[in-house]
């Protein structure tokens, strides 16, 4: 059973996306709020798996609502979820440790796969948003260089390797074939690369390589 934090500034929108998530056996909607500081005070509170978040509330936004939550370093995950096709606020929901983005024009089955997969540890953004996101972060994100950040010493040569090919956006499979290896001894290398780099999940983890100039889309 996965569960949920909706928050939502509209009473009508969360009454949706309740009414969609209770009759799904496996979600069970556990708190609602209504904008940035309740979602921060509930998520402390109730410990969701997944916080499902608005960007664009009165107050705190969701954005600065994000940001306060995986600061807190509690087990909840947070998917955005908004009306919005703007770069910025993808950027920034990133950035405040958000494991994914969609948009509220999502099918159904698409918004319960992000749940499922954002409550797994994965990360997943709107097929829509993926590509422009990789090429703007390539064309303005910033890049350290690889001397910058002390987390690489700790990385194996392969890790190294396995964590460059995250960040081109491979999956597990693709990058079993690259290397030669098993699905399995890749998922134990990506969880090894995460924990010692400090990220949640993947999507930390491409944000991380591109920091540091470790991966560009298109390369490779």
């Amino acid at each position: 059973m996965t569960t949920v934090l909706v928050v939502d500034d509209q009473p009508l929108q969360r009454f949706a996306f309740r009414m969609l998530l209770d009759a799904v056996p496996e979600t069970e909607v556990i708190g609602e709020a209504a904008h940035g500081g309740e979602a921060v005070r509930k998520a402390a509170e109730l410990r969701p798996d997944v916080v499902l978040m608005d960007v664009r509330m009165p107050g705190m936004d969701g954005i600065e609502a994000t940001r306060r939550i995986t600061a807190a370093g509690d087990r909840s995950r947070v998917l955005v979820l908004t009306t919005f096709d703007l770069d910025e606020y993808v950027h920034a929901a990133l950035r405040a440790g958000a494991s994914g983005f969609l948009l509220k024009d999502a099918r159904p089955e698409e918004l319960l796969a992000g749940i499922r997969a954002v409550a797994a540890g994965d990360a997943v953004i709107a097929p829509s948003l993926t590509r422009r996101l990789l090429d703007e972060y390539a064309r303005y994100g910033p890049v350290r260089g690889t001397g910058d950040d002390a987390r690489l010493s700790s990385l194996t040569d392969r890790e190294r390797e396995i964590l460059v090919a995250i960040g081109k956006g491979w999956t597990n499979g693709e990058i079993a074939a690259r290397f030669v290896l098993s699905e399995s001894t890749v998922k134990t290398h990506v969880g090894r690369v995460l924990a010692k780099i400090g990220a949640r999940d993947r999507i930390q983890a491409v944000i991380f390589a591109y920091d540091l100039g470790l991966a560009r889309p298109g390369a490779g």
